[in-house]
């Protein structure tokens, strides 16, 4: 290319792209002929690689016509692309209406579920924390002496056999550890770090060698306790009443308390329920088991029994959910079965509240 034929090779090629500019019909295309014009090997980026070629008397006004050249091109396709999108959106607006008289569709927060345990979980915690008390929590992994020796478990007793415990590999002083078969250890932690009065629960995972219908190896408990120097029999029978109406949401509910046997508790109680609570009475329903905290209990974790007393209960959270739910058998809870999670799931925004009504 000469100096003197460059110019009208220039205006040529403007005079193309323009034309090419105004013809495209879409921003797909106006796209298409600025990589064409502009890009790394574009037809005006192109032009800038023949500068060598040239005189050195040549090459400022030929680049500064290339220069030109490409602002020319660069103001045509901005200017083709702001009509382009103005159309495609006018386009859009046309063609995409909304109907507002439609009913609200959540779209994924209609898939999402929580899964009933946990949202009995929060249940029974928010009942307990309005009668004031707080949330402990512990390791799943425990010491032989937490979970059974300082809750006055005989050697003998057989919840420490292996066929209904899990034990880890012996350390090396021969001690094992436990994979906790309640979540009572909770408890004696908190009374060992801390001075009375004491009111929480303890919320958790359990595990032990059982299988069936009704029993899972690993399944969730919460244990409640509650240490000072005046608790007695009365508190506990009230707490556990109103737990009871405010969980089954009803106004009255009618308990059964039998005499029973537990080595933590001193007297010891198993509680039932008249199963109005959840629209089928005519029988009893045992939900959890309770008494006053044993002195070997107390003297254990540090305190004095002349001084402290106070109570315990702990129940299956699977089993209340089971019951309050309509669910028939354990085993499906933990299956991973979506259409099961969908029929008995809730939604996420489905928080338990008192005032609104836990389970609404």
């Amino acid at each position: 290319m000469t100096a003197t034929s460059a110019p009208a090779d220039l205006n040529a090629l403007e005079a193309e792209l323009i034309g090419e500019i105004d013809r495209a019909e879409n921003l797909g295309a106006i796209e298409q002929v600025r990589i064409g014009a502009l890009g790394k090997k574009g037809r005006v980026s192109e032009l800038m690689s023949q500068l060598g070629k040239l005189a050195p008397e040549d090459r400022k006004a030929f680049g500064a016509a290339v220069n030109q050249l490409k602002t020319t091109v660069t103001n045509a396709l901005e200017s083709r692309k702001s009509v382009l999108e103005e159309a495609a959106l006018s386009a859009r607006l046309a063609n995409e209406r909304a109907d507002v008289t439609l009913p609200v569709r959540l779209g994924p927060q209609a898939e999402g579920r929580i899964h009933p345990v946990s949202q009995v979980w929060d249940e029974v915690t928010e009942i307990f924390a309005d009668m004031g008390f707080a949330v402990a929590e512990g390791p799943d992994i425990e010491t032989d002496d937490l979970n059974f020796t300082k809750l006055n478990i005989p050697p003998e007793h057989p919840a420490r056999q292996e066929h209904d415990t899990f034990y880890l590999s012996p350390r090396a002083d021969g001690s094992r550890m436990v994979l906790r078969t309640h979540t009572s250890p909770v408890q004696i932690r908190t009374m060992l770090s801390q001075r009375p009065p004491i009111r929480i629960i303890a919320p958790g995972r359990v595990y032990r060698s059982d299988s069936d219908q009704t029993h899972t190896p690993m399944f969730h408990q919460i244990e409640g306790l509650v240490i000072d120097e005046e608790t007695h029999l009365g508190h506990l029978k009230w707490c556990l009443e109103e737990f009871c109406k405010a969980f089954f949401e009803v106004d009255e509910v009618k308990m059964r308390f039998r005499a029973s046997h537990f080595p933590f508790t001193e007297p010891s109680m198993e509680v039932d329920v008249d199963a109005a609570a959840i629209g089928k009475p005519g029988r009893w329903l045992e939900i959890l088991g309770s008494g006053m905290v044993h002195p070997n209990v107390i003297r254990a974790c540090g305190l004095d029994p002349e001084k402290y007393q106070g109570f315990a209960f702990g129940m299956g959270l699977d089993r209340i959910t089971m019951l309050k739910y309509g669910i028939p058998d354990l085993r499906d809870m933990f299956s991973a079965d979506m259409r099961w999670l969908r029929h008995f799931g809730f939604l996420p925004f489905d928080v338990p509240t008192l005032a609104g009504g836990v389970s609404s």
